[in-house]
């Protein structure tokens, strides 16, 4: 048994056929081939996974792909090339943010949803608000002054 799906998905059209226990994660990685969403916890916390469901960071290792139906989803795929992207690239370059990478999808999709609410947030809200997205390389420091620069006010 399949379920219909249409959605927008990073700008597109996809109309197609889900399985009703079909996670967003393995949608998107394996039929869809956005590989840029990354596979780790499987429990919602570490924030990997994330992406944007109608402009909200979702998990998507507990997301149901049938619940995208008649949304639009946004992944890293879709946010490379726009200007956020590339401020955002620059600052995480600036601040030497980036090790391994593996979290910096999540992060960078979180961040969007932050920036396209219009917040000017300061360096302890964006840590609250960045709560869901673990890094085990960098630590947060570099991180939060990288997103500090980017959404907020730096003083």
């Amino acid at each position: 048994m399949t379920e219909r799906v249409q959605a927008t998905i990073n700008g597109g059209h996809f109309e197609g056929e889900v399985a009703p226990q079909e996670l967003l994660l393995d949608f998107l990685r394996d039929r869809l081939g956005l590989t840029g969403t990354k596979q780790s916890c499987e429990v919602q916390v570490c924030g990997a996974c994330t992406v944007l469901v109608d402009g909200n960071p979702v998990s998507s290792c507990c997301f149901l792909a049938a619940d995208i139906d008649s949304r639009e989803v946004e992944t890293i795929e879709g946010l490379v090339g726009s200007d956020f992207h590339r401020r955002a690239v620059e600052a995480f370059m600036r601040h030497a943010a980036v090790q391994c990478g593996f979290c910096t999808p999540g992060m960078l999709l979180t961040a969007k949803a932050l920036a396209d609410r219009g917040l000017d947030a300061n360096r302890g809200e964006i840590a609250v608000a960045m709560n869901g997205n673990l890094c085990r390389c960098t630590g947060y420091h570099s991180i939060l002054d990288s997103l500090t620069e980017l959404l907020g006010d730096p003083a």
